[in-house]
């Protein structure tokens, strides 16, 4: 299935439904993650940022719910991301994406809750995948002369150590079964470290100002 081609999309549902019958779980978890500074991302990148993680997640989620509703319910787990709760730089438009997710599906729940479907939110933190080799395809065109090449280089090697060292994907899939078995699944769960979990914590409680300090000099912002 092609998330930005809508053909694709209705094929894939109804090729489901002549199998099946039903629907009873969709997990939005495609993606895709851009990187580079806002003023010289290329603007198809950005484009296509939106349209894999977020455009595509909302045609999904639209072509699934009329099978959810008549079947009388059903559950809906939407990828965001810890960047989905705080601005990274140089990851701007991934972030947009995913704070996109957060805005969507909080109107969602409310939406569905009358035709018993769930929609749960997942927060991943950094895993080790091949998100940061994928990424590398779609990064700014940096070099001599893009001002922003010199703090990007900085940034980006410090978000693919934390890639590098971040947790297998069995980690998420063990968790991830035990929230499509649960009854009663949380609204949210953060996957993530002690050292993210903790940021995320501090994002709500801390200045906006002192929050954007840790930030900056995690990212070697200076």
């Amino acid at each position: 299935m092609d998330l930005t081609d809508a053909e694709s999309i209705k094929k894939t549902v109804e090729t489901i439904i002549q199998k099946e019958g039903k629907i009873d779980i969709l997990i939005n978890n495609a993606g895709m993650h851009t990187g580079g500074p806002i003023e010289t991302t290329p603007v198809e990148n950005i484009k296509l940022q939106m349209e894999t993680n977020f455009l595509g997640m909302v045609s999904l989620t639209r072509e699934i719910l009329p099978h959810m509703r008549r079947q009388g319910g059903g559950t809906i787990i939407n990828f965001s991301s810890v960047g989905g709760l705080m601005g990274l730089p140089f990851q701007s438009f991934y972030s947009s994406s995913k704070f996109a997710i957060e805005g969507f599906s909080e109107a969602l729940r409310m939406e569905v809750k009358r035709y018993n479907i769930k929609v749960v939110i997942i927060n991943p933190g950094d895993f080790h995948t091949n998100n940061s080799a994928n990424r590398r395809n779609f990064l700014a065109p940096t070099g001599p002369d893009d001002p922003y090449n010199e703090q990007f280089e900085k940034t980006l090697a410090v978000v693919e150590k934390d890639e590098k060292n971040g947790w297998e994907p069995q980690v998420l899939a063990r968790k991830l079964v035990r929230i499509v078995e649960s009854k009663n699944p949380c609204q949210r769960y953060i996957i993530a470290s002690f050292e993210q979990k903790t940021a995320v914590f501090l994002k709500y409680i801390l200045p906006g100002r002192l929050f954007r300090l840790i930030l900056e000099d995690h990212y070697k912002i200076g």
